[in-house]
């Protein structure tokens, strides 16, 4: 969706209630929404025109019965806490958080507020709820992925790349994923014969400086596990691993139209599109304490074959065919 069209949509939160003086027909409903990415960025509006749409379609006009108020994020902690505390001041009925960061943030500022949350791993290690049947508290939603569907990517590095000996695994150990799931890529890689090397996400200069004195020596690789870190940081590290000749595999499809070698990772849109369910459910009266946290239900591997050419590497045609999206 083009980025005008997502602004006729989405984008003008501020004006819906004085979009016209004719009565609601009901109670004005407010939504807040977090989220890390940019206003301008095309995933960030991909995933929040997907929830708009499955709010349409559940019954809610903006302005006529509903309201939602956006906070977008700028890549750094301090503008999404700040964000979070303005969302939580406005007593919305229900608040859309998108990543672990998002989450947290509310959390610290509001345990009362509804909260239904979209991409985000590991919600009870985090704290964010008791337990997936009964989260039990003002949290619930859809988890990103499984821990243990970490090793696939391992799987997939040395399927495309068998010379690979040594990886370097970005992740964020700031939120419950991104040591959770380094340490499961730990326990398969010994068995692949890989050697693995933790880095940062969090700074600019820090992925930079990591990512060369990696690529020093001979027969790397590159995982990028998931966090809102890495992905505002996405086309830096796309950039990188192109310039030092790094294979990589991505934790989300949209970083190979960016120029991703392979990506392989839950289907967010389609998350966005059931957590406006949940928005709803709760819109509705339900508690979030009482539904039940929701795996991921659809997976995606795209690859990038225009990348895998720049890289000298031939992609088996069993991967192919296994591919949902192959990228010329």
């Amino acid at each position: 969706m083009r980025r005008r069209e997502f602004v006729a949509l989405v984008s003008g939160a501020a004006a819906w209630p004085f979009a016209s003086h004719a009565q609601p027909r009901e109670r004005m409903r407010r939504v807040g929404v977090l989220t890390p990415f940019a206003a301008d960025d095309a995933e960030g509006q991909a995933r929040l025109t997907a929830f708009a749409q499955a709010l349409q379609l559940a019954g809610w006009t903006l302005g006529q019965n509903l309201r939602v108020d956006y906070r977008w994020g700028d890549s750094k902690p301090d503008t999404i806490r700040k964000h979070a505390a303005n969302l939580a001041e406005l007593v919305p009925d229900v608040i859309l958080a998108n990543s672990s960061t998002a989450v947290s943030a509310l959390l610290q500022v509001t345990r009362t507020v509804p909260i239904v949350f979209a991409a985000v791993a590991d919600p009870v290690g985090a704290g964010y709820v008791e337990s997936l049947a009964r989260p039990g508290g003002n949290a619930t939603g859809f988890v990103a992925m499984e821990y243990a569907f970490a090793s696939k990517w391992l799987e997939l590095i040395k399927e495309i790349a068998p010379r690979i000996t040594r990886i370097a695994v970005l992740r964020d150990p700031s939120i419950a994923v991104g040591p959770g799931q380094f340490g499961v890529l730990q326990a398969f890689a010994h068995s692949l014969g890989l050697e693995l090397r933790p880095f940062d996400v969090r700074e600019v200069d820090e992925i930079e400086r990591s990512i060369k004195a990696f690529a020093q020596d001979s027969n790397g690789g590159l995982i990028v596990t998931g966090s809102a870190a890495a992905t505002a940081h996405r086309d830096l590290i796309i950039a990188l691993a192109a310039r030092y000749q790094l294979p990589a595999v991505y934790n989300a499809t949209f970083y190979c139209p960016a120029g991703g070698l392979i990506c392989y990772g839950t289907s967010f849109l389609d998350q966005f599109r059931r957590a406006a369910g949940y928005v709803d459910r709760i819109l509705k009266g339900e508690k979030p304490g009482d539904l039940p946290v929701q795996a991921p239900t659809k997976y995606e591997l795209v690859i990038n074959l225009k990348t895998a050419r720049a890289l000298s590497l031939t992609i088996p045609p069993s991967l192919l065919a296994r591919a949902d999206e192959v990228i010329e």
